[in-house]
């Protein structure tokens, strides 16, 4: 089957673009990855726009509904803005009224003060915003914070889902299926590994070497959940 337009249109500004880069790139876990991903290279209007127009049309299509889309600082702040903008392109009456949110990494000990900057998040349904999960540990302070405010997360979107095992973890289990097992919400990403193996076979990637790589990647820890 083939992606929709609008991840096909994501993948290449993301690859033309030099957020997806294919390479020998070390993360976190030491694993050493032959591509990497980083949405805060999507800095210029030609390059921010087919991320946004991604985000909304993913929302649009998968996510349950909600009231607020949250984006935790820093990466999730201007998604946060610009997604909400593109949704309302996509479904003005849908989403109207829908409003936006996001938390400073301090607080702010005069004017209006808090950690919450935007729209209160109080007895509203909380849609999360941001680039990617990696151990998971930013997505549960967020969830962490939005509960104490008062607000339901009900599901978070991402750009990327590497469909990677966790390098603790049981060998079957990726970040974001840990994250669904804890809290039961739907998790959401525009595309997966699997989108972009897809993709470089049909020429978005024009290195074969590059794709064969990044299936060997996939099957040595690639994850089932």
């Amino acid at each position: 089957m083939a992606l929709p337009q609008y991840k096909q249109d994501f993948l290449q500004a993301a690859i033309q673009g030099g957020a997806l880069r294919f390479g020998s790139f070390e993360l976190k876990s030491k694993r050493i990855s032959p591509y990497f991903f980083n949405a805060g290279d999507f800095f210029t209007l030609e390059l921010h726009m087919p991320i946004a127009d991604a985000y909304a049309h993913t929302i649009a299509a998968e996510a349950p509904s909600f009231d607020v889309i949250f984006g935790p600082a820093y990466k999730g702040i201007p998604l946060a803005a610009t997604v909400l903008y593109a949704l309302g392109r996509v479904d003005f009456a849908k989403y109207r009224s829908v409003a936006y949110s996001y938390d400073r990494k301090e607080a702010k000990d005069h004017g209006e003060g808090g950690t919450i900057v935007g729209s209160p998040l109080k007895g509203k349904r909380v849609l999360i915003i941001d680039d990617v999960v990696s151990a998971g540990t930013a997505k549960r302070q967020a969830i962490d914070m939005i509960r104490a405010q008062g607000g339901t997360v009900v599901g978070i979107v991402v750009a990327l889902d590497r469909q990677e095992t966790l390098p603790d973890g049981d060998g079957k289990t990726s970040a974001i299926g840990q994250l669904r097992k804890e809290y039961d919400i739907p998790i959401l990403a525009i595309v997966k590994l699997n989108d972009i193996i897809a993709a470089g076979s049909k020429g978005v990637i024009s290195d074969p070497d590059v794709i064969q790589k990044i299936q060997e990647y996939r099957a040595k820890y690639g994850a089932s959940e």
